[in-house]
């Protein structure tokens, strides 16, 4: 068993634990931290507790300490540099001539490396541009070829629903998205009635999908048998939202809808 605390570094990021040593720390509290990557500025969203060695990655990196208000100044700071280096960065890309979009860039914590985020169609070498950058910023450059996904999600905008993209203001985590889903759930399989911003599929096709799964299971299977009280008939589709079964009854062929609980028995 570990203390941990879980600690995120962006907005809708994926949450990582770290050992809170004897430290005073709440959630909510800022903190520094020791990563694969460097020092790092993140926000406790995970108060502590206690959890299994199979809900950590070992060794557990550490939290250095708490954050201040110089820290939080050095954020603001690396924000703003990242800002100028994107424009720097976008000049550079046309210089060299190169089939990249560049999508975000980012400072870590100690300025130790500045990250560049971009999307491509497929492979490229961008090796002289690195040189570039690298003579202009004078630090450790990292080129982050990333997906649509991941895009929108750094990005941010408004999906068909209306609302702001799920990815961008709470999802930590993508996960894998079916076009399964949408036929359970009776939707359109139009591509543009069921996909977002990124052009794949929504992740909100996820969130019920369990709840579409067990109900299906309580639920007669398409051509199977049942009593209903209109007779006897054969299941030829399901409203698995409504709990309603459609049924071609046997002796007159009519086509009727029924409640799951008017099914008297499945045969």
């Amino acid at each position: 068993m570990y203390s941990v605390v879980g600690v995120r570094f962006k907005k809708a990021g994926k949450i990582y634990y770290f050992d809170p040593l004897e430290l005073p720390i709440e959630k909510d509290s800022s903190v520094i931290v020791e990563t694969a990557r460097g020092v790092e500025y993140g926000k406790v969203v995970i108060g502590k507790r206690v959890v299994n060695e199979s809900d950590v990655v070992l060794p557990l990196k550490r939290v250095i300490r708490l954050a201040n208000t110089a820290d939080a100044r050095l954020v603001d700071e690396n924000k703003q540099a990242a800002h100028n280096a994107l424009h720097i960065c976008q000049d550079k890309i046309r210089e060299h001539q190169l089939k990249m979009k560049l999508v975000d860039v980012e400072y870590t914590f100690d300025r130790n490396k500045i990250i560049f985020y971009f999307t491509a169609e497929g492979r490229i070498d961008f090796r002289e541009l690195v040189k570039d950058l690298a003579s202009v910023f004078r630090t450790r450059i990292e080129l982050r070829q990333i997906g649509v996904r991941d895009e929108a999600k750094m990005l941010g905008g408004i999906g068909p629903c209306g609302r702001i993209l799920c990815c961008s203001s709470f999802l930590g985590d993508f996960e894998p998205v079916s076009i399964k889903m949408a036929k359970d759930q009776n939707l359109s399989l139009n591509p543009t009635k069921i996909s977002g911003l990124c052009g794949r599929l929504m992740c909100c096709l996820k969130y019920e999908h369990d709840q579409y799964e067990s109900v299906k299971e309580e639920m007669p299977k398409m051509g199977s048998q049942v009593v209903t009280t209109s007779g006897h008939g054969k299941v030829i589709g399901l409203k698995v939202d409504e709990r309603m079964i459609r049924v071609q009854l046997s002796d007159s062929g009519r086509v009727e809808m029924f409640s799951f609980d008017d099914v008297v028995s499945q045969g």
